[in-house]
């Protein structure tokens, strides 16, 4: 879980005695992690954007959102098989890639990983049995199976972001003579200081996350001039979900930033470029730390980092230099830290401009009819598209200012990672490497293919159904009960695909 560094001379110097291991496993764990997390926030928040859809349309018995709900079952359990495969390639780098971490401190955080496993098993059979379920089902019994799905994907985050805190802030143990955990307390091992602050953090950045991608795909089609009833649904339930998280978000963003500012002052200090500790400290936005801690480049605002920090210019922020430099993340990896944490603020606040606009636009049309009260303008669509790639570049930053910033620990202030890694020669994981890198270029081609091969169908079965509304056709006479054959479907093929609720 460490991100890719390119390091300078100085830091050269400091890791002189690393192991030649230690890059390309880092490079290797680092691109399989960035892979991964794109898939997340769909199959943690997908499921309950899903059953609030599915609600909507049992409670107002309207087709449209049951086709909806339909559909986005479809693409949550694709997007969950490809979530196996590349959680299961990490799974497996934990133990290949770490041994030293695994070997030694298994016994203590592993339990977040079974937990996750659990929970995964738990979440695939409820998924088999959900998108089953559609026409076979009554009603109201389908919707309730369906229930569980989204306390299943919050119980993998959970696991997964307990073993995370605990490399943070790691606690629910005692060394012995040889250095080895040893009384292991599993409940505070789960729950340490960064658990609450991070978990509630990462929980709502993945809801917002898939509101704004699932709107955005529903803003290009508006974009391109399809307004029907279908599209406007298909964007206004997923971005008011993520509409309504995302100043949660600018709180619990407070938050975890002072939980780090209290419990990993050195990883605060590389976010913030702070190189000497001191008060009435500066905020950099951007900019660049050079090895004599100078900053170059970026916009300078006296005294704001010492005020976000303790509400007063004369809070004292420790620096960079109040540690040795081997335990410490070098300049490099500090501005990267600062880059990234910087970026994914930025693009929050935007965000959060952008939900200001709905706001108002819908507030402005409040006694018109619904379908009058969505915004019109052309450029909220533009930016309600981007939103959706913006939040995963938002994500993706988050995580790098997350593990960047604890370098060289693995285990924060107990493990080094050239302590945890594997002895396995260097030109062999280079070549894992470039296998993983092909693999995963093909399982992600072959998911976007699957997905837009699913779009055409659908906008096919839309069409032969004749309506000017395309959603409104296919279900307008059986929301559940078997479906009639699509006109001009070869037998035993789109007649029976749709039938079986898979697509």
């Amino acid at each position: 879980m460490h991100n890719p560094v390119s390091l300078p001379p100085g830091a050269q110097l400091l890791l002189a005695d690393a192991p030649a291991q230690l890059l390309p496993a880092r490079e290797l764990m680092a691109f399989t992690l960035a892979s991964h997390i794109i898939l997340v926030p769909m199959g943690v928040a997908l499921p309950l954007i899903t059953l609030i859809m599915h609600y909507r349309g049992l409670r107002r018995n309207d087709p449209t959102s049951l086709l909806l709900a339909r559909r986005w079952s479809a693409v949550m359990a694709i997007q969950f098989a490809v979530g196996v495969v590349t959680g299961t390639v990490l799974s497996f780098e934990f133990g290949l890639l770490w041994p030293g971490l695994m070997g030694r401190w298994g016994d203590v955080f592993g339990i977040g990983f079974g937990v996750e496993a659990w929970a995964f098993f738990l979440e695939a059979v409820l998924i088999a049995v959900y998108l089953y379920g559609w026409r076979r089902l009554p009603p109201r019994t389908h919707f309730l199976l369906g229930l569980p799905l989204p306390a299943t994907a919050l119980l993998g985050a959970f696991g997964i972001l307990a073993a995370n805190s605990w490399m943070n802030t790691p606690q629910g143990f005692r060394l012995d003579s040889t250095g080895n955990p040893v009384d292991v307390d599993v409940w505070k091992a789960i729950f340490t200081p960064m658990f609450g602050p991070q978990y509630w953090h990462f929980v709502v950045a993945m809801f917002m996350t898939a509101g704004y991608v699932v709107a955005g795909v529903y803003a290009v089609g508006i974009l391109k001039g399809r307004r029907d009833r279908y599209h406007r649904i298909g964007f206004a339930v997923p971005f008011t979900v993520a509409a309504i998280l995302t100043p949660v978000q600018f709180v619990l963003g407070d938050s975890i930033a002072r939980s780090v500012f209290q419990k990993q002052p050195i990883k605060f200090a590389a976010m913030e470029l702070v190189w000497e500790t001191d008060t009435h400290v500066p905020e950099y936005i951007f900019g660049r730390l050079h090895p004599d801690g100078t900053v170059t480049g970026g916009i300078k605002i006296p005294q704001l980092d010492s005020i976000l920090a303790g509400f007063r210019p004369d809070t004292q922020v420790t620096g960079l230099t109040s540690v040795p430099a081997a335990d410490r993340p070098d300049p490099t990896e500090a501005t990267i830290v600062h880059w990234a944490f910087d970026i994914m603020v930025i693009i929050g606040s935007l965000l959060g401009l952008l939900v200001l606009c709905y706001a108002w636009a819908v507030w402005r049309r409040r006694k018109r009819p619904a379908a009058e009260r969505l915004p019109r303008s052309r450029w909220f669509y533009r930016s309600a598209a981007c939103a959706g790639v913006a939040s995963v570049v938002a994500v993706e930053c988050g995580w790098i200012a997350t593990e960047v910033g604890r370098q060289p620990w693995i285990v924060y202030q107990n493990m080094r990672v050239a302590e945890a890694v594997t002895s396995t020669r260097s030109s062999t994981l280079w070549i894992m490497f470039g296998v993983v890198v092909v693999v995963y270029v093909f399982i992600f081609g072959s998911f976007l293919a699957v997905l837009l091969r699913m779009r055409t169908r659908w906008r096919l079965e839309d069409a032969s159904a004749g309506t000017a509304t395309p959603a409104e056709g296919p279900e307008t006479e059986t929301p559940y009960g078997p479906r009639a054959p699509v006109p001009g479907a070869v037998a035993g093929t789109g007649a029976r695909a749709g039938e079986d609720g898979t697509l």
